[in-house]
């Protein structure tokens, strides 16, 4: 969502989300289409990094989509947050020009990721000032843009959860709410995006979404030159909230912050055995509707959720997104911070991973080579779950792919029994061998907190 900010400094309540009324799915794209589904969020990497970056290691890693921050032009400031409160719908933003992003799909597509947009539609910037365009601003008045009739008549902040005009028409932490109700409001917005999707954009994340009525939505998505281009959108559960994430999945994706939320008690507190009947088995979405993400750029600043910061479960976690089948995942990839406000290193330029704060989880060897696992299983059920009623798990897709993952205190030593055809297979996680016999059996020793996975697509190291 937005991003837990306030409008003018960083300490803002964590928002919730979520509701409890269907919509028809329409012929919106359930899951990105295509045969690869991991997406790779760059947050707050500037639009030339993101290009290499395709070229160097998400299209060679066989992700299939590649998640950048808000183009808009914003308002300015050092901090992160400012990516989300736009000033206008050009693309001059911190992170690049239009000649920049539009080199960076190019070069994406060349690679053969596709682009996926974090857009802002719920609401313009608060305050007054010039824009990192140079647009000058004040709140309700965009000149060009907007202009005071073409926001909500409800000007204070949104303070109870439990009313869903309140959620709707209220400014989310101040910040100016647009009448998404109102003809000019719908199309501006339209062509916002139909821009975006004339430079080739592939799909959008929709922020916010949860403070624009699911029809609204529906409205503005009727109005692209390319009505089934991938819409994901930002919808957090909160329990009894007058506003639910299945209202909005006719629109399209959703995204399920339970599964990130659980995965943290889980991993943390709880046994891995009770992952058995994870994903829709605990209430969540439908599999073929629902966004999935260890951590995301909010929640691993508010503790919501895992983060880089605990370690081998979050490695473990991130493991277990890519091999289990539910939902379609998003691998958070941004950098180290201590100041929950603090914007990107170097102003979002990233010049290698691992260096100058970039933490670059993407890459992380573990995570990365889950990423043609995925692929590689693709359309496979679970299959062969085990367990030790603790905290070591092991499970396969079919007769495709094996994952095991130790995250007990020592080491383990067991047989498992896969669906896997007799053969030497590579185990992604640490480049050594297995050997599965005549039996779909094989015998191996996963040290503390380690994984092992293997599938049919690699049979070598």
């Amino acid at each position: 969502m937005i991003s837990r900010w306030s409008a003018t400094a960083a300490t803002v309540t964590a928002l919730a989300a979520a509701a409890a009324v269907t919509v028809p799915a329409g012929s919106a794209h359930a899951s990105p289409p295509g045969t690869k589904d991991v997406t790779a969020v760059l947050f707050e990497w500037n639009f030339a990094s993101v290009a290499r970056e395709c070229t160097n290691a998400l299209g060679p890693a066989g992700y299939g989509y590649v998640q950048v921050s808000p183009p808009a032009e914003h308002i300015q400031g050092s901090q992160w947050w400012t990516s989300y409160q736009p000033v206008s719908y050009r693309i001059a933003g911190r992170l690049g020009d239009r000649a920049a992003f539009q080199n960076m799909v190019d070069t994406c597509h060349a690679a053969g990721v596709k682009v996926v947009v974090d857009t802002v539609v719920n609401h313009m910037a608060a305050g007054n000032g010039t824009g990192t365009g140079g647009s000058s601003y004040t709140k309700y008045s965009y000149p060009g843009l907007y202009s005071s009739y073409d926001f909500d008549d409800c000007t204070s902040l949104i303070n109870n959860y439990q009313d869903r005009w309140n959620v709707q028409h209220c400014e989310l932490v101040g910040l100016a709410d647009l009448d998404t109700g109102e003809s000019y409001v719908r199309g501006a917005v339209a062509g916002y995006l139909n821009d975006l999707l004339s430079l080739g954009v592939d799909g959008f994340r929709i922020d916010a979404a949860k403070h624009v009525d699911a029809a609204d939505l529906a409205n503005i998505k009727s109005r692209l030159t390319n009505p089934n281009a991938y819409w994901k959108q930002e919808v957090i559960h909160g329990s009894g909230e007058a506003v639910q994430p299945t209202e909005y999945t006719g629109n399209g994706d959703v995204q399920e912050f339970r599964y990130a939320y659980d995965l943290k008690r889980v991993f943390n507190n709880e046994n891995l055995a009770y992952l058995k009947n994870y994903g829709e088995g605990w209430g969540y979405l439908n599999s073929s509707v629902a966004g999935v993400f260890v951590d995301n750029h909010d929640t691993e600043r508010n503790g919501s959720t895992l983060s880089y910061k605990d370690g081998a479960n979050y490695t473990l976690a991130n493991v277990f997104m890519l091999a289990h089948p539910y939902g379609a995942p998003d691998v958070n990839s941004g950098y180290e911070w201590s100041d929950t406000d603090a914007g990107p290193p170097d102003g979002g330029s990233v010049t290698a991973c691992w260096q100058n704060g970039w933490k670059c989880q993407h890459a992380w060897p573990e995570i990365q080579r889950m990423v043609a696992f995925r692929n590689a299983v693709r359309g496979e059920s679970l299959t062969d779950w085990w367990d030790n009623g603790g905290d070591a798990i092991a499970f396969g897709r079919g007769a495709k792919g094996y994952v095991a993952v130790n995250h007990e205190p020592s080491a383990l030593s067991r047989t498992y029994q896969t669906s896997l055809p007799a053969g030497t297979y590579c185990n992604v996680q640490n480049n050594t061998t297995v050997t599965v016999n005549g039996s779909g059996r094989f015998t191996a020793t996963l040290g503390a907190n380690t994984a092992l996975a293997i599938h049919a697509g690699k049979s070598g190291c």
